[in-house]
C-alpha cells in the first residue's frame, strides 16, 4: 500500500499521536453506528506515523487508552479522532457529490421561460462555466442554492413543482398508479366504474416529461395528461 493511497484516522493526545489504517467510507459509517469497527479498520494495528509503519508503544496506548487491544483503541480513534482522506479519495467524493447536485437541479429546476427541464450536460456545462466548487461534505440540500446563484446568470432555471392530472385505462391502472407515486405526491386519486384511474399528482419540476415517458411506455401510449397547475 502506497503512502498515497493510505487513508487514516489520527488522535492526538498531548504529545501522543495514535493512527490507524482505514476504508473512509466505512470508518465515518462506523463512527455513526452504521458499520463495524473490523469492516472499517484496514490494518489492524495502532500506529505512531501509518506513513512510515512506526507502531504506537504499547505503554503509551494502555496509560492513553487503558487498553492495548488495537480494536478497542481504533473504536476510540474513530469516535473521537480526524478522518484524513487522500487528495484522490476526496476529489472521488467530490465528482460524487457533484453528480447528485446536477441530479438534484435537474429533477426540481425548469427554464422559467418554458418551464421545460434542464438535461443533465445542460447543467454540467454551465457549472463548468460558472467554476463553481463543490464541497464534498457539505449535503447537497446546503450547497443547491449557492450554486444556483451561479449557474443563473448563465442558465436561467427556477425551482417549481407542477400538478398534473392524470387519466390511465384501467388495463393499465394497477401498475401505472404505483409508478405515479414514485413520482411525487398524489394530491386526489379516483378509481372510476370502468377500473380506469384518475387523480392529481404534484411532481419536481424537471421531472414531467420522465413522468410522460414511462407513462407512455407503460401504457402504449394510451396516458392522458395536462398541466393543471404550476407552483413556483
Amino acid at each position: 500500500m502506497t503512502e498515497e493511497h493510505i487513508n487514516t484516522a489520527r488522535l492526538k493526545k498531548g504529545s501522543d499521536v495514535f493512527e490507524i489504517v482505514i476504508d473512509p467510507e466505512k470508518a465515518m459509517a462506523a463512527r455513526h453506528g452504521k458499520a463495524d469497527i473490523r469492516d472499517a479498520v484496514r490494518v489492524p494495528k495502532v500506529f505512531s506515523d501509518a506513513k512510515k509503519g512506526m507502531l504506537a508503544s504499547e505503554q503509551r496506548m494502555q496509560a492513553v487508552f487503558g487498553t492495548t487491544d488495537p480494536w478497542e483503541v481504533a473504536k476510540k480513534i474513530i469516535a473521537d479522532g480526524e478522518i484524513q482522506l487522500t487528495a484522490s479519495y476526496r476529489e472521488q467524493l467530490r465528482e460524487q457529490k457533484r453528480r447528485q447536485i446536477v441530479d438534484f437541479i435537474r429533477r426540481n429546476g425548469v427554464d422559467p421561460r418554458t418551464h421545460a427541464p434542464h438535461p443533465a450536460q445542460r447543467i454540467e456545462a454551465a457549472m463548468v462555466e460558472a467554476k463553481v466548487r463543490i464541497d464534498e461534505f457539505r449535503p447537497v440540500e446546503q450547497q443547491v442554492q449557492d450554486v444556483l446563484k451561479s449557474l443563473r446568470p448563465i442558465l436561467p432555471i427556477k425551482f417549481e413543482t407542477k400538478d398534473i392530472e392524470l387519466t390511465i385505462p384501467a388495463q393499465y391502472a394497477s401498475k401505472a398508479n404505483s409508478v405515479v407515486k414514485q413520482f411525487g405526491k398524489v394530491l386526489n386519486e379516483q378509481w372510476q366504474n370502468d377500473g380506469s384511474w384518475k387523480g392529481v399528482v404534484e411532481i419536481p419540476g424537471g421531472m414531467e416529461q420522465e413522468l410522460y415517458d414511462k407513462l407512455n411506455a407503460l401504457t402504449h401510449g394510451e396516458v392522458i395528461a395536462r398541466v393543471i397547475k404550476v407552483n413556483e
